[in-house]
């Protein structure tokens, strides 16, 4: 409730508490990737991913953390996409021609990525009701 108006937020404000969690969700992104690249240029991308942590939580609203459970979703849909023509061998012709790939199934990176956006999206409204229904005065 703004302690002005007297009234919940509603337009800007709303979209602010969105946008953070928007950047919360691209820090998890960053950390998903790092996780899966390991091995290459995952340690660059899990320091640039805690360091943006770190900057968030002290400049931002604490419960837009849940963004980074969505986060992973990213990289999964990613994975999903270059995945679409699978399961089993894929070929594409090339100049020349062709070039035949094995792909995967790209219905489990879907799904868990649909999962993982809807939970973090989900916390994230159910904590933005919670707190907006504690400012309420009560009478």
């Amino acid at each position: 409730m703004s302690a002005v108006s007297g009234k919940t937020p509603d337009g800007p404000a709303r979209w602010t508490e969105w946008g953070w969690f928007l950047t919360w969700l691209l820090v998890g992104a960053c950390a998903g990737i790092g996780l899966a690249a390991i091995l290459t240029v995952g340690a660059a991308l899990l320091v640039a991913a805690a360091v943006a942590a770190v900057l968030l939580l002290r400049a931002g609203p604490a419960r837009a953390v849940v963004g980074a459970v969505s986060g992973p979703a990213l990289p999964l849909f990613y994975l999903a996409y270059l995945n679409r023509g699978g399961p089993g061998e894929v070929c594409h012709a090339v100049t020349g021609g062709q070039s035949c790939t094995e792909e995967y199934t790209p219905v489990p990176f879907l799904v868990a990525g649909a999962l993982l956006l809807a939970v973090g999206i989900v916390l994230h409204a159910a904590t933005g009701r919670r707190g907006r229904a504690d400012r309420m005065p009560r009478g």
